[in-house]
């Protein structure tokens, strides 16, 4: 009959080796899985995208000068039967309330893209407050919605307009696809633009101003082309529903 003889010691060295191998391994794995950023993180950012893996996309509009490129838009837009949300400048929004009434009027998200066209960075947090509730009335007012999203003027900020901002219940959105459509460089280079930077959760800046003479002829390609690769479109507050919120 064979005898066998526990080394205590060593089988004391060998438990404490699996149970430091067992909290590497759970460190690892909660880097690995832990979401693209971190709710406190994303309080400092505006929401770039969503992360889903939905191939679901938020088509944006900037709107704040004109009353011809959002035309072609819109009647797009209903002839696809998609939803978009559209950002508007305040003066904008108080100049022409009946196209303000239109957007709505065909379901679309609206959102605010401030008073006037600066840079928020370089002002207080109180100046910030006043551009934006000055553009938040003439919204309201314009179009019976209370805007809680806001596309900020060149795209610019920090922490502080950042915190500002949601300080009085704003959420800042950026964009993962730029469609450049307001250098006018060609309707084939938008198209490409979109297709080659689209992904899952994607919001795509766009603008129906009147600056922008190939936005409204290129979107039913754009449209057609990620119908084609299996997206839908949806609002930002509806993408905002699907997923953690995450910068570039």
């Amino acid at each position: 009959m064979k005898v066998f003889f526990f080394n205590y010691k060593n089988l004391w060295q060998y438990t404490l080796i699996l149970i430091f191998a067992i909290l590497i391994g759970l460190v690892f794995y909660h880097y690995l899985t832990e979401p693209v950023i971190k709710p406190q993180i994303i309080d400092f950012y505006p929401v770039y995208k969503v992360e889903t893996s939905k191939k679901v996309v938020a088509l944006t509009f900037d709107l704040s000068w004109g009353t011809k490129t959002y035309k072609p838009i819109l009647n797009t837009l209903k002839k696809e039967n998609i939803k978009a949300t559209f950002f508007l400048s305040g003066p904008w929004a108080k100049q022409h309330p009946e196209i303000v009434r239109e957007i709505v009027k065909d379901g679309h998200e609206i959102g605010s893209h401030g008073h006037r066209h600066v840079n928020y960075t370089g002002l207080s947090p109180e100046e910030i407050k006043k551009e934006v509730v000055l553009a938040h009335e003439a919204i309201k007012e314009a179009s019976n919605k209370t805007p809680t999203i806001i596309r900020l003027p060149n795209g610019d900020y920090n922490k502080t307009v950042i915190k500002t901002l949601r300080e009085i219940g704003y959420t800042a959105i950026q964009w993962s696809v730029d469609s450049l459509d307001w250098k006018n460089p060609g309707e084939e280079i938008i198209l490409k633009r979109v297709l080659d930077s689209i992904h899952p959760g994607a919001i795509i800046l766009m603008h129906a101003s009147d600056t922008c003479k190939q936005t409204g002829q290129v979107l039913p390609e754009i449209i057609k082309e990620l119908k084609k690769q299996g997206y839908t479109f949806i609002t930002i507050s509806r993408l905002l529903t699907l997923g953690p919120a995450a910068i570039q």
